[in-house]
């Protein structure tokens, strides 16, 4: 059976098809909306287009005659017959203007569904066929079309609690009877954890989180990980560029990122640098830092302990402290810097694989807790005093490091920059002279003299679970491009003095 709509006002009728099946006419009774701008004597476009010329025209015609005036010292206030005429059109036509986009937005409020001279029946109407082979005659006697209306969804979405336990407790959580984030424990089990965290969270806040995805994530694994209270996950699609061609091996590169382009222009640069024979790179400085401060009484007593920590004599001793607290924490080197009687105490060390934020943390730690005997006096204020410096854009990190310093070239052939590239060397080089290099400097930039070395650096992270807020200092980076080869090729090399990343086993990423 066909469900037919029509625009008129009539109780319905039966037809007769030659297939046998009925056809059922359902007239809904559906007015089209009155328009504002029906009112016009002509289409909406015709009086447009008229209007904006009329405008534009007398716009043009007026500043023509203002310039004449003011060449022959004619008073402005002074009009001829034309004038006038052009000023009553230019507000007319302006009346116009602004009416036309009242019109424009009254009929998009009339044309809202919903609204009440409006009834979109090609939302609200099913149309469904009658698969049984009856008669006409038959048709009169059964059941009448489908129709059904449309109603909105509830705003939350409320799903059915596995077992009367896991309601009681939904419910204490939204009372506050049970904390959050004790439900793991309580419960032991992560996932059935999360799912009441969540309803619970409905509840209380009245926003849904339909669109947040629940399954297909292990809980178990984050549980005293990372990520704590969980109630579901993000999925960020991952890209792969390359292969890149780096120290004589291949590389693939993960990239997680929502940004159109980033991986296929990657990729595209991998393909440059493969063709014209790979990058080299060198591993200049492997010092992950931490910086507590500390205060004296006076600014002499900071100032002695400064002088004890920088004597190299004395250095043996500090090294054998710090590296107590772990066996791949090495210290290499500390660095003071005073304000007042206050002192800054910047500690690098090596740190194996590891990251090493919480090593060096325990090594420092041990150096303040061996100082206090010397130092009685110091008080120490915080284990990090932002001279380290973490997830900031700091000049320390730009000119001493933290993390992996790097420096990395490639020579890119002139065939591979044309036909890869799409430019040539001498365009690149002045474009990097005046962009990257010119451009940052003009900006008081920190770090930031390349194109955007952030968008990489942000996408590897992710794809490969660093902590993406390093990528602030992480994607401190300086690019240099020369004409080298009698001015045929092109030279590049990136130097980021401050990439700070976790060394993970491959088979530990998320994918």
């Amino acid at each position: 059976m066909d469900v037919r709509r029509r625009r008129a006002v009539s109780v319905g009728s039966v037809e007769a098809k030659p297939n046998g099946k009925s056809l059922v006419e359902v007239d809904v009774d559906v007015h089209d909306p009155i328009k504002a701008s029906d009112a016009l004597p002509l289409p909406l476009y015709l009086a447009n287009a008229v209007f904006f010329g009329v405008f534009f025209s007398v716009v043009y015609f007026l500043l023509t005659r203002w310039r004449e005036k003011i060449r022959t010292s004619t008073p402005l206030h002074v009009v001829t017959l034309s004038e006038i005429a052009a000023i009553v059109t230019f507000m007319g036509s302006c009346i116009y203007l602004l009416g036309f986009f009242g019109i424009d937005f009254v009929q998009g409020f009339i044309a809202r569904p919903g609204h009440d001279n409006e009834w979109d029946a090609e939302d609200d109407i099913i149309v469904k066929e009658d698969a049984r082979a009856v008669p006409c005659g038959a048709a009169i006697d059964c059941a009448p079309p489908v129709v059904a209306v449309a109603s909105p969804k509830p705003k939350v979405p409320v799903s059915p609690p596995s077992s009367e336990e896991d309601e009681e407790f939904i419910k204490s959580v939204v009372a506050g009877a049970i904390p959050s984030y004790s439900l793991e424990s309580r419960l032991g089990d992560c996932r059935r954890a999360a799912a009441i965290r969540r309803e619970a969270l409905q509840r209380m806040t009245g926003a849904s989180l339909e669109g947040l995805p629940l399954e297909g994530l292990d809980y178990e694994s984050i549980l005293g990980q990372c990520c704590e209270m969980p109630v579901g996950y993000v999925q960020i699609p991952v890209g792969i560029a390359g292969p890149l061609l780096l120290d004589g091996r291949e590389y693939s590169i993960p990239m997680a990122t929502t940004e159109g382009c980033l991986v296929a222009s990657t990729n595209r640069g991998c393909k440059a640098i493969y063709a014209s024979g790979g990058a080299t790179s060198v591993l200049l400085r492997d010092a992950m830092t931490r910086a507590p401060v500390v205060r004296f009484g006076t600014a002499k007593r900071a100032a002695e302990l400064m002088l004890f920590l920088e004597n190299p004599l004395n250095f043996e001793t500090l090294a054998v402290v710090f590296n107590r607290s772990s066996r791949f924490g090495r210290l290499q080197s500390i660095k003071c810097a005073i304000a007042g009687k206050n002192l800054y105490i910047r500690f690098s060390c090596s740190t194996g694989d590891a990251m090493g934020m919480n090593m060096i943390s325990k090594g420092v730690q041990n150096v303040l807790d061996f100082l206090q005997n010397d130092f009685p006096d110091m008080d120490v204020i915080g284990i990090s005093g932002n001279y380290c410096s973490d997830k900031k854009p700091a000049a320390v990190n730009w000119i001493e490091g933290r993390g992996k310093s790097v420096v990395c070239e490639a020579i890119i052939k002139e065939e591979v920059v044309k036909k890869v590239l799409k430019t040539n060397v001498a365009a690149l080089v002045e474009l990097n002279m005046l962009k990257n290099l010119t451009g940052s400097a003009m900006a008081g930039a920190l770090g930031g003299f390349n194109a955007h070395a952030s968008n990489i650096v942000s996408a590897v992270y992710i794809a490969t679970g660093q902590d993406p807020a390093q990528n602030v200092e992480s994607s401190h980076c300086i690019t240099m491009m020369e004409a080298v080869n009698d001015g045929k090729d092109l030279h590049i090399s990136v130097s980021m003095p401050s990439i700070e990343v976790i060394n993970p086993n491959p088979l530990t990423l998320p994918y």
